[in-house]
């Protein structure tokens, strides 16, 4: 009862809530675009499935903390850069984003997306493992960011389960406009790549603050908004001239 009272329990839940609400957005774009390769019914149940696999990975993670402090030392050294177990799977990750992000915008460029989709064979299991996969290594960021904020295992798994739950309500709206708007989707591609320049520069002991990279995408949201209003906008002036033509 004293630690529910406690006003720096609940301060550092709220923080560490936002916090894993905002780093949680690269999970969701990747969600989205990899489960839009998927048939409009099973895409739900992915996202559905892939963020409680999700949950779950993350709150062993936090329990297997000593095991996770692990991952960030040393293991071998090439050319005198000494590379870690984190290192080793940020640039996998940011290599794999780097490939499925330039292979996705090919295919929306070429117009092959739709010929294609299903001869590429994306099934549910492919798609879950894949975003299963990926949120490992979203989940490390995550995971050291809620042990450095607090040593409270409870406020960490609550700020954990309010994040997941966060993007469970917004994955299927977010979906559905990425899906409808092709510039939208064009944007998430981008983003997932700067997301996966981001990892490999991690792995490579290159910190770059991700707040750069969600004020880039936030602008250039912000101008797709713009043109997507504009646009609103002109076809609801054309359909008056009609109506006065007619």
């Amino acid at each position: 009862m004293d630690i529910l009272l406690s006003g720096e329990i609940w301060a550092a839940l709220l923080s560490l809530t936002a916090l894993e609400i905002v780093l949680g957005i690269d999970n969701l774009v990747f969600l989205t675009v990899t489960a839009s390769r998927l048939p409009e019914h099973q895409r739900a149940m992915a996202q559905r499935i892939g963020l409680l696999l999700a949950l779950g990975m993350r709150v062993l993670l936090l329990a297997s903390a000593v095991w996770l402090a692990g991952l960030t030392q040393p293991v071998f050294t090439v050319l005198e850069y000494a590379v870690s177990w984190r290192d080793v799977i940020m640039l996998a990750g940011g290599l794999f984003l780097l490939a499925k992000g330039t292979a996705e915008i090919h295919e929306a460029v070429e117009g092959e997306e739709e010929q294609q989709g299903e001869r590429k064979g994306a099934s549910l299991p492919l798609v879950i493992g894949q975003i299963v996969a990926l949120d490992l290594v979203f989940s490390l960021d995550s995971v050291i960011t809620a042990i450095g904020m607090t040593e409270v295992f409870g406020v960490m798994v609550a700020a954990v389960t309010i994040a997941i739950g966060v993007m469970m309500f917004a994955a299927t709206p977010v979906s559905r406009f990425i899906h409808a708007h092709p510039t939208a989707k064009m944007l998430a591609l981008s983003f997932l790549l700067l997301i996966g320049v981001a990892l490999i520069a991690d792995g490579l002991h290159f910190h770059i603050p991700r707040g750069y990279l969600y004020f880039a995408i936030a602008f250039s949201i912000l101008v797709e908004a713009l043109n997507l209003w504009a646009k609103v906008r002109r076809k609801r002036a054309e359909a008056a001239k009609a109506g006065e033509a007619g």
